[in-house]
Protein backbone atom coordinates (compact mmCIF):
# COMPACT_ATOMS: atom_id res chain seq x y z
CA UNK A 1 0.00 0.00 0.00
CA UNK A 2 1.43 3.44 -0.75
CA UNK A 3 0.53 4.65 2.99
CA UNK A 4 2.30 1.54 4.80
CA UNK A 5 5.73 2.29 6.54
CA UNK A 6 8.97 0.33 4.50
CA UNK A 7 9.84 -2.66 6.76
CA UNK A 8 13.37 -1.24 7.46
CA UNK A 9 11.67 2.13 9.17
CA UNK A 10 10.69 0.17 12.08
CA UNK A 11 13.92 -0.42 12.96
CA UNK A 12 15.39 2.35 12.07
CA UNK A 13 16.79 4.53 15.15
CA UNK A 14 13.36 5.81 17.23
CA UNK A 15 13.81 9.27 17.26
CA UNK A 16 16.07 11.58 15.47
CA UNK A 17 18.99 13.84 17.41
CA UNK A 18 17.84 17.28 18.30
CA UNK A 19 18.94 19.51 20.95
CA UNK A 20 14.56 20.60 21.52
CA UNK A 21 12.97 17.88 23.27
CA UNK A 22 9.74 17.97 25.89
CA UNK A 23 10.60 17.89 29.34
CA UNK A 24 8.45 15.49 31.76
CA UNK A 25 7.07 17.55 34.55
CA UNK A 26 4.93 14.88 36.62
CA UNK A 27 3.89 10.79 36.50
CA UNK A 28 0.77 10.46 37.60
CA UNK A 29 0.38 6.75 39.24
CA UNK A 30 -2.25 4.76 41.15
CA UNK A 31 -4.64 3.39 38.67
CA UNK A 32 -5.49 -0.50 38.70
CA UNK A 33 -6.38 -0.76 35.04
CA UNK A 34 -5.60 1.61 31.84
CA UNK A 35 -6.38 5.10 31.92
CA UNK A 36 -8.61 5.26 29.43
CA UNK A 37 -8.77 9.37 29.04
CA UNK A 38 -7.46 12.24 30.98
CA UNK A 39 -7.51 15.76 30.30
CA UNK A 40 -5.38 18.44 31.43
CA UNK A 41 -7.77 21.50 33.51
CA UNK A 42 -6.87 24.77 31.82
CA UNK A 43 -5.57 27.23 34.61
CA UNK A 44 -5.43 24.60 37.24
CA UNK A 45 -2.30 22.33 37.92
CA UNK A 46 -5.17 19.27 37.97
CA UNK A 47 -6.15 16.67 35.74
CA UNK A 48 -8.95 14.63 35.18
CA UNK A 49 -8.91 10.78 34.10
CA UNK A 50 -10.88 7.84 33.81
CA UNK A 51 -10.16 4.05 33.85
CA UNK A 52 -10.66 1.06 33.29
CA UNK A 53 -11.06 0.22 36.98
CA UNK A 54 -14.36 2.23 37.38
CA UNK A 55 -13.02 5.29 38.81
CA UNK A 56 -12.89 9.20 38.18
CA UNK A 57 -10.00 11.08 39.68
CA UNK A 58 -9.28 14.73 40.05
CA UNK A 59 -5.75 15.20 40.41
CA UNK A 60 -4.42 18.37 41.82
CA UNK A 61 -0.90 19.22 42.76
CA UNK A 62 -0.11 19.29 46.18
CA UNK A 63 2.63 22.00 47.73
CA UNK A 64 5.59 18.77 47.63
CA UNK A 65 4.98 19.50 43.71
CA UNK A 66 3.12 15.83 43.11
CA UNK A 67 -0.31 15.77 41.97
CA UNK A 68 -2.56 13.58 44.22
CA UNK A 69 -6.74 12.64 44.19
CA UNK A 70 -8.49 15.41 45.48
CA UNK A 71 -11.72 13.85 43.77
CA UNK A 72 -12.11 9.65 43.85
CA UNK A 73 -15.44 9.13 42.55
CA UNK A 74 -16.49 4.99 42.25
CA UNK A 75 -18.71 4.27 39.13
CA UNK A 76 -21.29 1.57 38.40
CA UNK A 77 -18.76 0.15 35.19
CA UNK A 78 -15.62 0.69 33.54
CA UNK A 79 -15.02 3.99 32.37
CA UNK A 80 -14.53 4.02 28.76
CA UNK A 81 -14.26 7.89 27.57
CA UNK A 82 -15.34 11.65 29.09
CA UNK A 83 -15.11 15.17 27.71
CA UNK A 84 -14.72 17.68 30.40
CA UNK A 85 -15.68 21.38 29.74
CA UNK A 86 -13.93 23.79 31.79
CA UNK A 87 -16.84 27.28 31.06
CA UNK A 88 -19.04 24.93 32.94
CA UNK A 89 -17.21 22.58 34.81
CA UNK A 90 -19.76 19.83 33.18
CA UNK A 91 -17.84 16.72 32.89
CA UNK A 92 -19.10 13.54 30.65
CA UNK A 93 -18.11 10.16 31.90
CA UNK A 94 -18.82 7.35 28.96
CA UNK A 95 -18.99 3.72 30.25
CA UNK A 96 -18.81 0.09 29.26
CA UNK A 97 -22.24 -0.57 29.90
CA UNK A 98 -23.62 2.28 27.47
CA UNK A 99 -24.47 4.63 29.80
CA UNK A 100 -23.26 8.53 29.96
CA UNK A 101 -23.32 9.89 33.71
CA UNK A 102 -22.73 14.03 33.73
CA UNK A 103 -21.44 15.65 36.64
CA UNK A 104 -20.23 19.12 37.79
CA UNK A 105 -17.34 19.94 39.40
CA UNK A 106 -17.11 22.37 42.08
CA UNK A 107 -15.30 25.36 41.84
CA UNK A 108 -12.33 23.99 43.44
CA UNK A 109 -12.24 20.79 42.06
CA UNK A 110 -12.39 19.48 45.41
CA UNK A 111 -16.07 17.83 44.87
CA UNK A 112 -18.09 16.23 42.12
CA UNK A 113 -22.20 16.56 41.92
CA UNK A 114 -24.35 14.29 40.13
CA UNK A 115 -26.55 16.16 37.35
CA UNK A 116 -27.63 13.87 34.55
CA UNK A 117 -27.66 10.31 33.25
CA UNK A 118 -28.12 8.99 29.83
CA UNK A 119 -29.04 5.76 28.86
CA UNK A 120 -27.42 6.47 25.49
CA UNK A 121 -26.74 2.57 24.33
CA UNK A 122 -26.73 -0.78 24.80
CA UNK A 123 -22.98 -1.49 24.19
CA UNK A 124 -19.18 0.25 25.15
CA UNK A 125 -19.65 3.84 24.94
CA UNK A 126 -16.42 4.67 22.65
CA UNK A 127 -16.89 8.52 22.28
CA UNK A 128 -18.44 11.39 24.37
CA UNK A 129 -18.45 14.81 23.07
CA UNK A 130 -20.63 17.90 24.70
CA UNK A 131 -21.44 20.84 22.29
CA UNK A 132 -21.91 23.96 25.17
CA UNK A 133 -23.33 26.47 21.92
CA UNK A 134 -25.97 23.63 21.39
CA UNK A 135 -26.52 22.50 24.81
CA UNK A 136 -25.95 18.91 23.27
CA UNK A 137 -24.27 15.97 24.40
CA UNK A 138 -23.18 13.95 21.48
CA UNK A 139 -22.09 10.00 22.03
CA UNK A 140 -20.82 6.86 20.22
CA UNK A 141 -20.52 3.43 20.81
CA UNK A 142 -19.90 0.23 20.06
CA UNK A 143 -23.19 -0.66 19.34
CA UNK A 144 -22.55 1.60 16.22
CA UNK A 145 -25.12 4.75 16.96
CA UNK A 146 -24.84 8.19 17.22
CA UNK A 147 -26.62 9.53 20.25
CA UNK A 148 -27.13 12.95 20.74
CA UNK A 149 -29.24 14.55 24.13
CA UNK A 150 -30.10 17.76 24.93
CA UNK A 151 -28.37 18.54 27.93
CA UNK A 152 -31.01 20.94 29.49
CA UNK A 153 -33.60 18.58 29.03
CA UNK A 154 -31.55 15.15 29.01
CA UNK A 155 -34.05 14.34 26.34
CA UNK A 156 -32.94 12.17 23.15
CA UNK A 157 -32.78 14.79 20.01
CA UNK A 158 -31.78 11.75 17.76
CA UNK A 159 -29.79 8.61 16.54
CA UNK A 160 -27.96 7.65 13.51
CA UNK A 161 -26.79 4.25 12.30
CA UNK A 162 -23.28 3.91 11.70
CA UNK A 163 -22.08 0.87 9.17
CA UNK A 164 -19.18 0.45 11.56
CA UNK A 165 -18.68 1.26 15.22
CA UNK A 166 -17.40 5.01 15.67
CA UNK A 167 -14.03 5.69 17.02
CA UNK A 168 -13.35 9.23 16.51
CA UNK A 169 -15.98 12.28 16.40
CA UNK A 170 -15.48 15.82 15.62
CA UNK A 171 -18.23 18.78 15.56
CA UNK A 172 -17.86 22.11 13.68
CA UNK A 173 -20.56 24.26 15.67
CA UNK A 174 -20.80 26.88 12.61
CA UNK A 175 -21.87 24.32 10.15
CA UNK A 176 -22.68 22.08 12.34
CA UNK A 177 -21.44 18.97 10.74
CA UNK A 178 -20.13 16.41 12.48
CA UNK A 179 -17.01 14.32 11.95
CA UNK A 180 -17.00 10.66 12.07
CA UNK A 181 -14.27 8.09 12.10
CA UNK A 182 -14.90 4.33 12.63
CA UNK A 183 -13.61 1.05 12.41
CA UNK A 184 -13.88 0.13 8.40
CA UNK A 185 -11.40 3.01 8.11
CA UNK A 186 -13.81 5.95 6.79
CA UNK A 187 -14.62 9.27 7.94
CA UNK A 188 -18.50 10.37 7.31
CA UNK A 189 -19.18 13.79 7.37
CA UNK A 190 -23.09 13.99 8.55
CA UNK A 191 -25.11 17.38 9.19
CA UNK A 192 -27.04 17.49 12.51
CA UNK A 193 -29.93 20.04 13.43
CA UNK A 194 -32.52 19.45 16.24
CA UNK A 195 -33.69 15.93 15.46
CA UNK A 196 -32.41 15.21 11.85
CA UNK A 197 -29.32 13.72 10.71
CA UNK A 198 -28.17 13.78 7.00
CA UNK A 199 -25.82 12.30 5.51
CA UNK A 200 -23.24 14.59 3.39
CA UNK A 201 -20.52 13.08 2.28
CA UNK A 202 -17.68 10.14 3.12
CA UNK A 203 -13.87 9.84 3.18
CA UNK A 204 -11.99 6.74 2.23
CA UNK A 205 -8.02 7.47 2.46
CA UNK A 206 -7.06 4.83 5.31
CA UNK A 207 -6.63 0.89 4.99
CA UNK A 208 -6.81 0.51 8.56
CA UNK A 209 -9.45 1.75 11.44
CA UNK A 210 -9.78 5.40 12.24
CA UNK A 211 -8.34 6.00 15.82
CA UNK A 212 -8.56 9.58 16.08
CA UNK A 213 -9.42 12.64 14.75
CA UNK A 214 -8.84 16.21 15.52
CA UNK A 215 -10.79 19.30 13.97
CA UNK A 216 -9.20 22.68 13.48
CA UNK A 217 -11.98 25.39 13.18
CA UNK A 218 -10.34 27.83 11.61
CA UNK A 219 -8.27 26.49 9.22
CA UNK A 220 -11.32 24.23 8.29
CA UNK A 221 -8.64 21.12 7.93
CA UNK A 222 -10.00 17.75 9.40
CA UNK A 223 -6.83 15.17 11.15
CA UNK A 224 -7.26 11.45 11.16
CA UNK A 225 -5.17 9.00 12.46
CA UNK A 226 -5.31 5.15 11.90
CA UNK A 227 -4.21 1.36 12.78
CA UNK A 228 -2.45 1.78 9.41
CA UNK A 229 0.16 4.03 11.25
CA UNK A 230 -0.77 6.91 8.92
CA UNK A 231 -2.45 10.56 9.33
CA UNK A 232 -4.34 12.24 6.84
CA UNK A 233 -5.39 15.99 6.55
CA UNK A 234 -8.32 16.51 4.78
CA UNK A 235 -8.84 20.17 3.63
CA UNK A 236 -12.46 20.82 4.39
CA UNK A 237 -12.50 24.21 3.57
CA UNK A 238 -10.41 25.00 1.10
CA UNK A 239 -8.17 23.14 -1.83
CA UNK A 240 -11.17 21.03 -3.48
CA UNK A 241 -10.78 17.86 -1.28
CA UNK A 242 -7.09 17.97 -0.93
CA UNK A 243 -5.97 15.10 1.33
CA UNK A 244 -1.97 15.22 2.32
CA UNK A 245 -0.79 11.97 4.23
CA UNK A 246 1.72 12.39 6.91
CA UNK A 247 3.82 9.29 7.55
CA UNK A 248 5.71 9.03 10.81
CA UNK A 249 4.28 6.22 13.32
CA UNK A 250 5.47 2.52 13.22
CA UNK A 251 2.15 1.38 14.85
CA UNK A 252 -1.22 3.00 15.16
CA UNK A 253 -1.83 6.16 15.70
CA UNK A 254 -4.04 6.92 19.15
CA UNK A 255 -4.14 10.39 19.57
CA UNK A 256 -3.89 13.63 17.53
CA UNK A 257 -3.74 17.46 18.92
CA UNK A 258 -3.40 20.69 16.70
CA UNK A 259 -1.58 23.68 17.58
CA UNK A 260 -3.46 26.53 16.21
CA UNK A 261 -1.49 29.37 17.27
CA UNK A 262 2.38 27.80 15.99
CA UNK A 263 0.09 25.56 13.40
CA UNK A 264 1.63 22.65 14.31
CA UNK A 265 -0.17 18.82 14.67
CA UNK A 266 1.25 16.63 17.77
CA UNK A 267 0.33 13.16 17.09
CA UNK A 268 0.82 10.07 19.68
CA UNK A 269 0.76 6.24 19.16
CA UNK A 270 1.76 2.85 20.27
CA UNK A 271 5.12 2.88 18.98
CA UNK A 272 5.69 5.41 22.13
CA UNK A 273 6.32 8.64 19.42
CA UNK A 274 5.60 12.20 19.84
CA UNK A 275 5.68 13.59 16.52
CA UNK A 276 5.35 17.20 16.22
CA UNK A 277 4.34 18.05 12.56
CA UNK A 278 5.12 21.68 11.27
CA UNK A 279 1.61 22.42 9.25
CA UNK A 280 2.96 25.81 8.17
CA UNK A 281 4.42 24.94 5.12
CA UNK A 282 3.59 23.79 1.24
CA UNK A 283 2.11 20.30 1.57
CA UNK A 284 1.99 18.29 -1.56
CA UNK A 285 -0.74 15.37 -1.94
CA UNK A 286 1.32 11.80 -2.57
CA UNK A 287 0.28 10.79 -6.16
CA UNK A 288 -1.98 7.30 -7.30
CA UNK A 289 -0.11 4.55 -7.56
CA UNK A 290 -0.17 4.00 -11.40
CA UNK A 291 -0.56 0.01 -12.95
CA UNK A 292 1.38 -1.35 -15.52
CA UNK A 293 2.58 -4.49 -16.89
CA UNK A 294 6.11 -3.14 -17.40
CA UNK A 295 8.43 -1.15 -15.90
CA UNK A 296 7.86 2.92 -16.65
CA UNK A 297 10.84 3.26 -16.98
CA UNK A 298 13.75 0.87 -18.59
CA UNK A 299 10.00 -0.49 -20.00
CA UNK A 300 11.00 -4.57 -18.60
CA UNK A 301 8.17 -6.79 -17.95
CA UNK A 302 6.50 -7.44 -14.80
CA UNK A 303 6.65 -11.39 -13.67
CA UNK A 304 2.53 -11.92 -14.57
CA UNK A 305 3.08 -10.34 -17.74
CA UNK A 306 4.25 -13.67 -19.51
CA UNK A 307 3.39 -12.73 -22.73
CA UNK A 308 5.85 -9.76 -23.20
CA UNK A 309 8.53 -12.16 -21.26
CA UNK A 310 8.07 -14.60 -24.26
CA UNK A 311 8.63 -12.07 -26.77
CA UNK A 312 11.36 -10.64 -25.25
CA UNK A 313 13.28 -13.60 -23.78
CA UNK A 314 13.54 -12.09 -20.56
CA UNK A 315 12.47 -12.73 -17.03
CA UNK A 316 10.09 -11.23 -15.40
CA UNK A 317 10.74 -8.60 -12.57
CA UNK A 318 9.32 -7.92 -9.28
CA UNK A 319 6.68 -4.58 -9.22
CA UNK A 320 7.54 -1.89 -6.83
CA UNK A 321 6.39 2.39 -6.73
CA UNK A 322 7.97 5.23 -6.66
CA UNK A 323 6.97 7.31 -3.95
CA UNK A 324 7.17 10.29 -5.26
CA UNK A 325 5.83 10.31 -9.15
CA UNK A 326 3.88 7.15 -8.52
CA UNK A 327 5.24 5.23 -11.47
CA UNK A 328 5.33 1.38 -11.63
CA UNK A 329 9.35 0.91 -11.75
CA UNK A 330 11.21 -2.45 -11.36
CA UNK A 331 13.88 -2.67 -8.22
CA UNK A 332 16.86 -1.82 -10.28
CA UNK A 333 15.03 1.67 -11.73
CA UNK A 334 14.34 2.13 -7.70
CA UNK A 335 17.50 1.37 -6.08
CA UNK A 336 17.60 4.99 -4.04
CA UNK A 337 15.79 5.70 -0.92
CA UNK A 338 14.94 9.47 -0.22
CA UNK A 339 13.02 11.18 2.49
CA UNK A 340 10.46 13.77 0.98
CA UNK A 341 8.71 15.73 4.23
CA UNK A 342 6.76 17.74 1.88
CA UNK A 343 4.71 14.70 1.14
CA UNK A 344 4.60 13.34 4.37
CA UNK A 345 7.77 10.79 4.45
CA UNK A 346 9.73 12.08 7.24
CA UNK A 347 11.88 9.22 6.61
CA UNK A 348 13.63 7.32 3.57
CA UNK A 349 11.25 5.55 0.95
CA UNK A 350 11.74 3.88 -2.10
CA UNK A 351 11.43 6.24 -5.39
CA UNK A 352 12.65 6.50 -8.90
CA UNK A 353 16.73 7.04 -9.72
CA UNK A 354 15.06 10.11 -11.64
CA UNK A 355 13.25 11.14 -8.61
CA UNK A 356 16.06 10.68 -6.27
CA UNK A 357 18.24 13.07 -8.52
CA UNK A 358 15.80 15.27 -8.47
CA UNK A 359 15.23 15.94 -5.25
CA UNK A 360 17.05 18.80 -3.55
CA UNK A 361 18.60 19.29 0.09
CA UNK A 362 15.59 21.67 0.85
CA UNK A 363 13.29 19.55 -0.19
CA UNK A 364 14.63 16.78 1.98
CA UNK A 365 14.89 19.80 5.22
CA UNK A 366 12.75 17.58 8.31
CA UNK A 367 8.94 18.93 8.89
CA UNK A 368 8.81 17.13 11.99
CA UNK A 369 10.43 16.31 15.31
CA UNK A 370 10.31 13.26 16.84
CA UNK A 371 10.35 12.15 20.66
CA UNK A 372 10.37 9.19 22.97
CA UNK A 373 7.33 9.34 25.85
CA UNK A 374 8.68 6.28 26.79
CA UNK A 375 5.34 4.30 27.13
CA UNK A 376 2.87 2.99 24.53
CA UNK A 377 0.45 6.26 24.09
CA UNK A 378 -3.50 5.05 24.09
CA UNK A 379 -4.20 8.74 24.73
CA UNK A 380 -3.44 12.40 24.32
CA UNK A 381 -4.38 16.02 25.44
CA UNK A 382 -2.64 18.97 24.56
CA UNK A 383 -3.29 22.42 26.58
CA UNK A 384 -2.80 25.29 24.33
CA UNK A 385 -1.85 28.51 26.88
CA UNK A 386 0.66 26.39 28.84
CA UNK A 387 2.13 24.18 26.08
CA UNK A 388 1.53 21.31 28.23
CA UNK A 389 0.55 17.68 26.94
CA UNK A 390 -0.85 15.02 28.36
CA UNK A 391 -0.11 11.23 27.68
CA UNK A 392 -1.92 8.05 28.74
CA UNK A 393 0.15 5.11 28.20
CA UNK A 394 -0.13 1.34 28.65
CA UNK A 395 1.59 0.54 31.80
CA UNK A 396 -1.47 2.99 33.46
CA UNK A 397 0.86 5.92 34.06
CA UNK A 398 -0.18 9.36 33.23
CA UNK A 399 2.84 11.93 31.75
CA UNK A 400 2.52 15.48 32.05
CA UNK A 401 5.43 17.61 29.48
CA UNK A 402 5.96 20.83 29.21
CA UNK A 403 5.80 21.48 25.29
CA UNK A 404 7.23 24.63 24.84
CA UNK A 405 10.60 23.34 23.91
CA UNK A 406 9.12 21.86 20.27
CA UNK A 407 5.73 23.75 20.12
CA UNK A 408 6.91 27.17 18.91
Amino acid sequence: SPRSLDAWRISAPFCRSQARTPLLLSRLEGSQELVTMAVIIPKEDGVISVSEDRTVRVWLKRDSGQYWPSVYQSMPAPCTCMCFNPETRRLSVGMDNGVVSEFILSEDYNKMTPAQTYQAHHARVTVVLFVLEMEWLLSTAQDKLLSWHCTESGHLQGTYRMAAWVSGLEFDVETRHVFVGDQSGQVTVLKLEQGVCTLVTTFRGHTGSVTALCWDPVQRVLFSGSSDHSIIMWDIGGRKGTAIELQGHSDKVQGLCYAPHTRQLISCGSDGRIVVWNMDVNRQETPEWLDSDLCQKCEQPFFWNFKQMWDSKKIGLRQHHCRRCGKAVCGKCSSKRSSIPLMGFEFPVRVCDRCNDSITDQERAPTATFHDSKHSVVHVHYEPTRSWLLTSGLDKILKLWDMTAVVS
